[in-house]
This record gives structure tokens, C-alpha cells and sequence, in this order.
């Protein structure tokens, strides 16, 4: 979590941290009255079928995502979640604690980032890498800290 504090606070980027419980759910972030300080997305980590491509899919907490329908939308083989290993390898995240703050982490660049168009212009709460925090932040600001960092961004109506 430190390190994703440094990055905002060396770019001078407007956040607002709140402690809380331990969330796993998005249930359980609207039983703590989380969501009333902004939107919540839900974020899920995909891979495709040979493991060689890697999605962080954020959409709005009462989106579904249908899965083999985004498989051909991104052009890509079968998409499957990823394992608890690719999390902690690509993004250096535990399960439950899935960010696109994670992005911090991924060295290689080698995480496409997928956002669902209605968070644009939205403030949003992402956990830093762990669940018992929430880092409230303008989406179009993580957008711009993402690119900057080099990843792929794709936006779609989710």
C-alpha cells in the first residue's frame, strides 16, 4: 500500500483513503456504507486460454460481465479467471483485493486494463492492493497514471 501512496502523493494527485473492515464482496462494501462516498467498482482478473494475455476488467458494481461474449470483443482466445499466482504475480495482489492500482506492479506491462465506459468522469474507490482500505480517486486521473505507467487501456460498454 505504501508504495501506491508514494506514486499518488509524488504526482500530486487528489485521493481520499478510509479505513474500514476487511471486504470481499461488493455486498459487503453496501453493508458498510462504502459506497455512499462514491462508486465502487467491481474488478475482475481474466486470463486467456494459453495464459499469455492478462485483462483487469473494472465495470460498475452491478454490471455482469459475460465473459465469453468479452473473449470476442477483445478478440481473444477463451478468457478464464486468473489464478491466485497470476494476481500475486502480475499485480501483487491477494485475492479479494483486485485493483487497478495494481498497476504499479506490473513490470512487464503486460496487463491490458479494460473499463467499462460508465465509470468515465466518475469518482471511484479502488482498494491499494488491500482490502481493508479503500483509495477514493477521480477515474479520469487513474486513467492518465495507468498510461503513463504504459499499459493497455480499453474502454467498452459493459
Amino acid at each position: 500500500m505504501q508504495d501506491i501512496l508514494k506514486v499518488l502523493n509524488d504526482e500530486n494527485i487528489d485521493y481520499r483513503i478510509i479505513k474500514h473492515k476487511r471486504v470481499y464482496t461488493i455486498e459487503e462494501i453496501k453493508d458498510i456504507n462504502l459506497d455512499k462516498e462514491g462508486l465502487i467498482p467491481k474488478n475482475i482478473f481474466l486470463r486467456n486460454a494459453n495464459g499469455k494475455a492478462h485483462y483487469l476488467v473494472t465495470c460498475s458494481p452491478d454490471k455482469k460481465v459475460d465473459i465469453k461474449s468479452l473473449a470476442s470483443t477483445l478478440n481473444s482466445t477463451r478468457l478464464s479467471f486468473a489464478s491466485p499466482e497470476r494476481l500475486k504475480k502480475y499485480l501483487n495482489v491477494e485475492k479479494g483485493s483486485v485493483s487497478p492500482l495494481g498497476f504499479i506492479y506490473d513490470e512487464n506491462i503486460a496487463v491490458i486494463f479494460v473499463f467499462d465506459n460508465e465509470l468515465i468522469n466518475k469518482t471511484i474507490g479502488v482498494h491499494p492492493n488491500r482490502n481493508d482500505y479503500t483509495i477514493f480517486i477521480r477515474f479520469n486521473v487513474l486513467v492518465k497514471l495507468i498510461e503513463e505507467h504504459g499499459n493497455e487501456i480499453v474502454y467498452l460498454d459493459i
